[in-house]
């Protein structure tokens, strides 16, 4: 049984493991925000627990139990989220530190319960796929909006910034999940987007538009 802390390195390191295969440890001492040489001290400790492979200078990856493990943690993190905001009416951009709390409990029994009570969630209320029990995902086509041309639309299903800010800022400009948007125009000069939605029009930056994730998207 993993500790709060190695539970903690093992998602860091699955998430950084999406973008990259061999994972430095400078990205996770970032991550985690310590200095590398603990961050190499707990690498041994989750290699000797057969939880990591790890070769000096040429980084760090998941071995199928530390993967288990870190979808498992990633699993019920997600679906606390859901609960957070869907029966306790928390907004979106308050989950996540209590989440990262609640992920942490260890009763596999409560978190297949909380699953039923939330009717089997694919998602969390960021758009990011909920694993079923069994660690599968549900795969989710999107495309970012800032990769549509004008006339494009589509649905808005998801975000790759989680941050409260970045959050607080799209649910002020009305850019939740679930609404419908079509790109009006791009300025060159900037990449700035024009967005139609709801019937209004709303101009937005391409930093904000590069991590709004798209589905359904096409032609009007």
């Amino acid at each position: 049984m993993q500790s709060f802390t190695e539970e903690n390195y093992l998602k860091v390191i699955y998430h950084l493991a999406e973008k990259t295969n061999n994972v430095q440890t400078n990205a996770i001492a970032e991550q985690i925000q310590t200095k590398p040489a603990s961050v190499t001290d707990m690498i041994k400790k989750l290699a000797e627990k057969e939880l990591v492979d790890y070769i000096k200078y040429q980084g760090v990856t998941l071995t199928d139990k530390g993967r288990h493990a870190a979808v498992d943690i990633v699993r019920k993190h997600r679906l606390w989220e859901v609960f957070l905001v869907d029966k306790l009416n928390f907004k979106w951009d308050e989950v996540h530190d209590v989440a990262e709390e609640l992920e942490h409990i260890k009763s596999v029994n409560l978190i297949e319960r909380l699953d039923e009570f939330l009717g089997f969630p694919k998602s969390d209320p960021h758009g990011d796929p909920i694993p079923d029990k069994n660690g599968r995902f549900t795969k989710t086509q999107f495309i970012k909006l800032i990769e549509l041309k004008i006339g494009d639309s589509g649905t808005i299903t998801g975000v790759s910034q989680h941050s409260s800010a970045f959050l607080k800022h799209l649910e002020k400009l009305g850019l939740t999940l679930g609404k419908q948007i079509k790109i009006s125009d791009v300025t060159d000069f900037d990449g700035s987007v024009e967005i139609l939605i709801e019937e209004k029009q709303i101009n937005i930056s391409r930093e904000v538009a590069k991590h709004i994730l798209i589905s359904n998207n096409g032609k009007n």
